[in-house]
């Protein structure tokens, strides 16, 4: 069954309450083939995604910062407001949004099968590469959720953010 349109400016004054850190996202369509969700920000994340299919990001309301991981380095693109970019599958990503921005991100339906994941790399060290420091992988189906317990996982535990190479302990959180 065909669902009604949605106001979005008027979804947004009523809802903003529900987009909050650390993901600051709501799932607007969880359909057959594809997801939709609003995201807020600020947010809070350090965390890299990787997703075995596309994702595409379309900036509403200032602007972003989504860090890449492409030919092992990190590549930092500004999304600006009116501006969509679509992420290649299996890039590892890491979204950055300050305070009153907001976009959409579309994402297609997992297959049950399928695994998401998070990465964490070392930014404090002097590594000629991006340095894995942790990483947890999931089966998505709520992934707004299930992001939560993953990031709270490595913000309470100081040896999860630890450099295996250099020592050093990356801090919890992303600040903006």
């Amino acid at each position: 069954m065909a669902r009604d349109p949605l106001n979005f400016p008027r979804w947004l004054a009523a809802n903003s309450d529900r987009l909050q850190p650390p993901v600051s996202n709501f799932c607007l369509y969880d359909g057959k083939d594809f997801i939709l969700q609003v995201v807020g920000g600020p947010n809070t994340r350090n965390d890299f995604h990787v997703n075995s299919t596309e994702e595409w990001f379309y900036q509403i309301k200032g602007s972003m910062l989504l860090r890449l991981i492409e030919d092992n380095q990190i590549r930092h693109v500004t999304i600006r407001e009116g501006e969509m970019f679509l992420v290649d599958a299996n890039t590892p990503h890491s979204p950055a949004r300050t305070a009153d921005t907001v976009g959409l991100v579309m994402e297609m339906v997992r297959p049950s099968d399928n695994l998401d994941c998070l990465r964490w790399y070392c930014t404090k060290g002097n590594h000629s590469e991006p340095t894995l420091i942790h990483e947890e992988s999931f089966y998505v189906s709520n992934l707004g959720k299930q992001l939560i317990d993953p990031i709270e996982r490595w913000r309470r535990d100081e040896k999860r953010r630890t450099c295996p190479k250099c020592g050093k302990v990356e801090d919890p959180q992303y600040y903006n």
